[in-house]
């Protein structure tokens, strides 16, 4: 027995008709670094070139999933080296409540101490 989502059923059924947009894909960068035990210092190893790549994870995540990306996704990134997540949210509000909704998410962004972090750009 499998269980699906009500968005997974769905996608799978209209499959024949449309492809369903991803939801989260990740794609390969070009960039590689060579790290070499001589520039780590270690004198007793032979010289061996490692190469490493960069994983970027691109796309949409729907809302039902974004408390899960915490439990679910971040451990796997943090098992590599120099972490970063940049964030980017849009959202449509009416005119007349423009000023409460940013004063809002100002003072959410100082809760959480990343006020400095994070700019609100108005479009």
């Amino acid at each position: 027995m499998f269980l699906l989502t009500k968005a997974k059923a769905k996608a799978l059924k209209t499959k024949s008709e449309k492809p369903a947009e991803p939801e989260l894909t990740t794609e390969t960068t070009i960039s590689t670094e060579v790290v070499s035990t001589q520039e780590i210092g270690d004198d007793n190893l032979p010289d061996i070139s490692i190469k490493r790549k960069t994983l970027r994870l691109v796309g949409t995540v729907p809302s039902e999933l974004w408390n899960r990306l915490g439990t679910k996704l971040l451990p796997k990134l943090r098992s590599g080296d120099d972490l970063k997540i940049g964030i980017e949210f849009t959202v449509t509000v009416k005119a007349e409540v423009m000023q409460s909704v940013e004063a809002d998410l100002r003072q959410a962004l100082e809760d959480l101490g990343i006020q400095d972090r994070i700019r609100i750009e108005k479009q």
